[in-house]
């Protein structure tokens, strides 16, 4: 009999946690630049330029000209649907290499994705908030317009402490704003969508979002956003170091 009493014990432990009800309401959160910096906007501009212009690095140094491709340039020069596509799983890097540009002309796929990989880093604030989440026992999920990418930003700042990567249009296969995507988000979830509240720097995607039904939270930066979260009943429990010990 004393044998078996660890296995009982354990399972008593275990049966208050399957038994406490789902703790109400669910975040879903945005990633790039509401949890994430992207890259897009500072980084690649530049990358492209001394990738695919010959010399332009050499020259640039030589005689410290600026070659940097203007975000008009980049958005004028890169195919219309390609990063869209790569979004949603229809094509693979293979070949968003290929047709990223109009004109085809190559670059250096692994020095890009080393790029971004470089400029990956939490928007200022909201780790801490992510924290204070998962410590007050919210259910928090990635709802996310990326590639399968998502995994370099995963194993950079390990989002998985914090979040479950569950939205993610490169499996799902729609992109926001699209209703279908914030639909099969609370159909998996098996919440009401007033239960969702769902938080993105865009608001065409929060226009969205308020339409199913979610609660919908204009990300400006992690001041605000504890604020919002606040007026509508979230706790944001004090954070815990977690080195820190108990004082006896």
């Amino acid at each position: 009999m004393s044998s078996s009493a660890p296995a009982r014990a354990a399972t008593a432990a275990a049966e208050p946690e399957a038994s406490r009800p789902r703790k109400m309401p669910v975040l879903l959160f945005d990633v790039m630049d509401t949890v994430v910096r992207d890259p897009f906007y500072h980084h690649i501009p530049s990358f492209f330029q001394f990738s695919t212009r010959p010399y332009s690095l050499f020259l640039s140094l030589v005689y410290r000209y600026p070659f940097i491709m203007s975000m008009k340039e980049l958005l004028e020069s890169k195919h219309p649907t390609s990063w869209s596509e790569f979004e949603m799983g229809l094509i693979n890097e293979g070949q968003l290499a290929e047709k990223f540009f109009n004109d085809g002309r190559s670059f250096d796929l692994e020095g890009l994705k080393a790029c971004m990989v470089r400029a990956y880093e939490y928007v200022d604030g909201v780790e801490d908030i992510l924290c204070s989440l998962k410590q007050n026992n919210y259910e928090v999920h990635a709802f996310t317009n990326y590639p399968v990418w998502y995994q370099l930003i995963e194993e950079k700042l390990k989002l998985s402490k914090y979040l479950s990567w569950t939205f993610c249009s490169c499996h799902i296969g729609i992109r926001k704003p699209s209703p279908d995507f914030y639909l099969h988000a609370v159909d998996h979830l098996n919440i009401d969508p007033g239960n969702c509240i769902f938080i993105d720097d865009r608001m065409v995607n929060i226009e969205a979002a308020l339409s199913v039904g979610m609660v919908g939270l204009h990300f400006k930066n992690a001041e605000a956003l504890k604020n919002d979260l606040c007026s509508l009943g979230v706790e944001l429990a004090p954070l815990v170091l977690e080195d820190e010990t108990e004082v006896q």
